[in-house]
């Protein structure tokens, strides 16, 4: 099922597209206009989707500034939020069609109001420039996928296979998740497998309360009880250079009797920008069981959607120490709140972005994950001093209709501002505008 190809997510707004040929002895130049809108944008990734000749698939890029200053760039296929529904992520264009590309790479700084004119070239001659640093993926078979930046530790996929052949090895092997290592790389911030509710791990994604097969059938992606479960079916694609490390995942979800309900494509894109690790999770869902219900817990948010878990450190020792950031508020240390059905938190119900502050080995760091408007609503927000949070929707999946989620996540060392987390929403959901000149 792996297929080593490269993968891309589109996050800027296309002003036009075009598509691009020329003899493949000679250079292909484009020219980029990129406004940033009415916020000023500060180390944000852009994300501008290409189409060219064939002639040009191997080709490498180089990416100047008005005053022939050099930016690294990236090539890659379009990443899953790019890609129709309806089509497989990573699928091979058909014969004789333009090559679909997507351009990446970090815009250094740009004021409020302001433009910036970018040139690309593409050329099919060796690469046109060396990054000193770049993102690599390591394959330790049957175990996991570190992603590294240079010499410093990035994240780990954990792909165990499914194990029932005993209690102990099916609690360890009945997930999927991410790992992270604090912006250093020197150790995980995140939980595994075993302490406090093993079944937070790292980055994580499931629902507790599924039905499916008109509603006669259950499954529990989240805690993975009974017959539930989710399985590494295969790297369907995966992308690292200069400027992203990309990696696109073939995802099951197990039910009653371990039958297959749902299939899903789950890709992660980890930015190079400096301060912290910034990554965006991409999922999309596709029934092969009718319409799957998911929903959570019928009177709070602490068992489903998208959340992430700080190492059991935080739950065993510094648990009093975590606080949250809100858009409206900073809450005090050891004080948390959470959507309930009988008495709604404002604070919980559909907030656009929400951080964690928590300590870790006497340092402290903070975490944050940014919603999107297309994601379901109403979203439901839970907060957890031990060291967990996140979202979850109620929403109805088909083959037909499959449901695409998107969030963002950002970590740092120390403690941030409201102020910060609001902009890094904003380089989110309202992404600079590119406009293409093909010269």
């Amino acid at each position: 099922m792996s297929r080593p190809v490269l993968s891309g997510l589109l996050v800027a707004v296309i002003v036009s597209g075009f598509a691009l040929s020329a003899t493949a002895a000679e250079p292909l130049h484009f020219n980029l206009t990129v406004s940033a809108g009415k916020r000023a944008r500060n180390a944000v990734p852009v994300s501008v989707p290409l189409s060219f000749d064939a002639a040009y698939e191997n080709a490498g890029v180089r990416l100047t500034g008005a005053d022939g200053h050099e930016i690294d760039a990236q090539l890659t296929l379009p990443g899953l939020a790019a890609e129709p529904a309806a089509e497989p992520a990573a699928a091979e264009p058909a014969a004789g069609a333009a090559l679909r590309r997507e351009l990446h790479f970090i815009l250094p700084r740009l004021e409020a109001g302001g433009v910036a004119h970018l040139r690309a070239t593409l050329s099919v001659e060796p690469p046109l420039t060396d990054a000193p640093t770049s993102f690599q993926w390591t394959d330790v078979s049957h175990e996991h996928i570190l992603l590294t930046f240079g010499s410093r530790k990035v994240l780990d996929y954990i792909d165990l296979p499914f194990d029932d052949s005993t209690k102990q090895l099916r609690e360890k092997t009945y997930k999927v998740f991410h790992q992270l290592y604090d912006p250093e790389g020197t150790h995980l911030v995140s939980k595994g497998a075993g302490g406090q509710d093993t079944h937070h791990r790292g980055l994580f994604y499931g629902f507790s309360r599924i039905t499916y097969g008109d509603g006669k059938q259950h499954a529990n992606t989240w805690q993975c009880t009974g017959d539930s479960y989710e399985s590494h079916e295969g790297v369907l694609a995966s992308a690292a250079g200069p400027v992203i490390g990309r990696q696109l995942l073939a995802i099951d979800w197990h039910g009653e009797k371990k039958k297959v309900f749902a299939h899903e494509e789950r890709e992660l894109t980890v930015y190079a920008v400096p301060g912290g690790t910034l990554l965006d999770f991409t999922s999309r869902l596709k029934s092969v069981a009718g319409t799957v219900h998911l929903d959570g817990d019928a009177d709070n948010p602490h068992h489903a959607g998208f959340h992430f878990r700080a190492a059991n450190e935080v739950a065993a020792k510094t648990h009093a120490e975590t606080y949250y950031l809100r858009p409206d508020a900073i809450g005090k240390p050891g004080k948390e709140v959470s959507w309930g059905s009988d008495k709604p938190d404002p604070h919980s119900l559909n907030q656009p972005w929400k951080g964690m502050s928590f300590v870790i080995g006497g340092k402290r760091y903070t975490a944050a994950i940014l919603d999107t408007p297309e994601n379901p609503k109403e979203s439901r927000w839970s907060e957890r001093n031990y060291g967990r949070f996140g979202s979850y929707f109620i929403a109805d999946v088909t083959s037909e209709k499959p449901l695409t989620v998107r969030y963002r996540f950002w970590l740092q060392d120390g403690e941030t501002t409201q102020d910060r987390l609001a902009a890094l929403d904003a380089d989110f959901v309202e992404p600079v505008t590119v406009a293409v000149d093909a010269k």
